[in-house]
């Protein structure tokens, strides 16, 4: 029986038929995805098709979304990037000058530095409200960490977007403000005070430090002694990389603590 153009049929693990559609374009073949019935194959093969073939150079701002549509809108990325810009790319990536975006959906776009193409064309990004996350290693991370973004962050407290776009990702724009959990920074007249509080029932004062590595220590401090008094949490240290065992074990020893922690 000869099948549509592009168009080939697959068996499921449990028999059933479904149907697999594919192009070629630049000598590269293209998988277009599966699809229930033949017909739907045929129609996204088709549209890849004439979008391909079409001689204007169309942007992602011009893609009409149209439910009858076959061809997803990833997919439909996916071309116009391989047409426009030459390379092509599996995940919904379209290259711009020194930077690219990033298609979640039309109207929900991420942007990259260049230097992230290569970890972004192999890991698909997924929302989940605010959560944005890749699947690495059978595990779900948040890319929020590439950039230096704690998992206890609070965006405009511990870190901001310069441009004030959170879906801007570019280096430039991220800047982080407090690097270590419990520890906020303030600029006094005489410059940074940096503050470590820890949250038992409301938030307790540790002190206050000229450094953020000595507030950072303080909270790891004040963390353990609410421990040995029995307090049933469990306070998140920071790993502070700027010191050895010994620099932090003498910096542990003489960070002061406040009588509300010790008496607590």
């Amino acid at each position: 029986m000869k099948r549509l153009p592009g168009v080939f049929e697959a068996k499921k693990k449990d028999g059933n038929t479904y149907y697999r559609a594919s192009i070629t374009f630049r000598s590269k073949h293209i998988s277009l995805g599966s699809f229930p019935t033949e017909s739907q194959a045929g129609q996204a093969y088709q549209e890849a098709k004439s979008l391909l073939e079409n001689p204007d150079t169309l942007s992602p701002d011009e893609y009409l979304a149209d439910s009858n549509a076959a061809l997803s809108f990833t997919k439909w990325i996916t071309l116009i990037n391989f047409k426009n810009n030459g390379f092509y790319i599996k995940t919904p990536i379209y290259l711009q000058s020194n930077f690219f975006s990033y298609y979640l959906s039309p109207t929900d776009v991420l942007i990259f530095d260049a230097d992230d193409l290569f970890y972004y064309s192999n890991h698909s990004i997924m929302r989940r409200g605010n959560h944005l996350f890749v699947a690495e290693y059978g595990m779900q991370t948040n890319i929020h960490s590439r950039y230096g973004i704690k998992n206890f962050a609070r965006l405009g407290v511990d870190y901001r977007f310069v441009n004030g776009d959170t879906n801007d990702f570019r280096y430039s724009n991220i800047e982080i403000l407090n690097s270590y959990h419990g520890v906020t920074c303030q600029n006094k007249g005489t410059g940074k005070i940096y503050t470590a509080k820890i949250h038992i029932h409301g938030d307790y004062m540790i002190g206050n430090y000229t450094t953020d590595v000595e507030a950072a220590v303080a909270y790891n401090k004040a963390a353990d002694i609410l421990q040995k008094k029995k307090i049933k949490k469990n306070f998140e240290r920071n790993y502070i990389e700027k010191l050895n065992s010994d620099e932090y074990h003498r910096l542990y020893d003489s960070v002061s603590i406040s009588k509300k922690i010790l008496e607590y």
